[in-house]
């Protein structure tokens, strides 16, 4: 097998159609036995003039040619797109998006990226799959090299290409359980039960909710009123955290999770980078593409 360095050099970019150029044949384990029987039979009819042999050796020679040609011609002009990973954490999978077109019905496509395998079929000329890549650090990670490949119609080539993308997605730390007990666990405070005061009765108000005593004093039925507690402002400090700076940042990445779900207000603090106090989905992904970007040196981050 070629190096992985050489495989680079003829990559083309997701997006374009595979051009006959950059689209390679390679003999099988099969295919190189095929090969030999082939020539077995030959030598077998030349030496002993047997014609049995010589068309048992030419009707494998012609089948492996439309073999070929069918393996070829089923990658040809094959078109390619990426969609990158959502949202990926440290030690789970990035799932990577790949959508295949081809103008024409294609079977037996394979798509490889190390390990990760995902076989596609194109019935009417489109076809999508899910490739799903390890992560097993956090921090901005690129593309592996793919290759596209088929054995598409009797397994004697592989017809195939390789890929190369310089787009790079995200790995979030992995979040870690908070167990300090100042921390507000997710949900808490989302209630209304805070009492607020008496306001006239409604209907439809519940009867655990109407104010019956004072109904009894003044004849005026009046109904409980609550409103939800105040939302946590706070900061998440990576110098309060205790640990590595690995299990800080997952630390801080679990509190992140949490307080969004909570509804709080937060801020973040790394050192060299501070992140204003906010909320909501926006607020959410800024702390955590700051979280996977920093550097625990300092010398770089992210944040607004």
């Amino acid at each position: 097998m070629l190096s992985e360095r050489w495989w680079r050099r003829v990559a083309i970019r997701p997006g374009a159609a595979l051009p006959q150029r950059r689209l390679f044949l390679l003999p099988t384990r099969f295919g190189m036995g095929w090969a030999l029987l082939f020539l077995l039979l030959l030598m077998f009819g030349i030496n002993y003039q047997n014609t049995l042999a010589y068309v048992m050796a030419f009707w494998l020679f012609g089948l492996g040619v439309v073999a070929l040609l069918r393996a070829w011609r089923n990658l040809l002009g094959v078109t390619l797109t990426l969609r990158l990973p959502h949202e990926v954490f440290a030690g789970g999978e990035a799932r990577l998006g790949v959508a295949l077109s081809g103008g024409r019905p294609r079977t037996a496509l394979e798509l490889h990226a190390g390990d990760a395998l995902a076989r596609i079929d194109l019935p009417e000329g489109l076809g999508e799959a899910i490739l799903a890549l390890p992560a097993p650090v956090r921090g901005e990670q690129p593309l592996p090299l793919l290759r596209l490949e088929t054995r598409w119609p009797l397994g004697l080539v592989r017809a195939l290409a390789w890929l190369e993308s310089d787009e790079r997605f995200l790995v979030y730390p992995q979040p870690l359980d908070d167990v300090e007990p100042e921390h507000r666990r997710v949900g808490e405070g989302l209630e209304a039960t805070d009492f607020a005061g008496l306001r006239r009765a409604q209907p439809g108000d519940s009867p655990a909710r109407l104010a019956w005593k004072q109904w009894s004093r003044t004849g005026v039925l009046a109904a409980k009123a609550f409103s939800l507690p105040p939302r946590q402002q706070l900061w998440l400090d990576y110098d309060a955290c205790r640990g590595d700076p690995e299990r800080r940042l997952s630390l801080l990445c679990a509190r992140v999770l949490a307080h969004h779900l909570a509804g709080d207000r937060y801020g973040l603090r790394l050192p060299g980078v501070t992140l204003s106090q906010g909320e909501g989905p926006h607020q959410r992904r800024q702390a955590l593409e700051a979280l996977a970007r920093f550097s625990p040196s300092g010398e770089k981050g992210a944040g607004r």
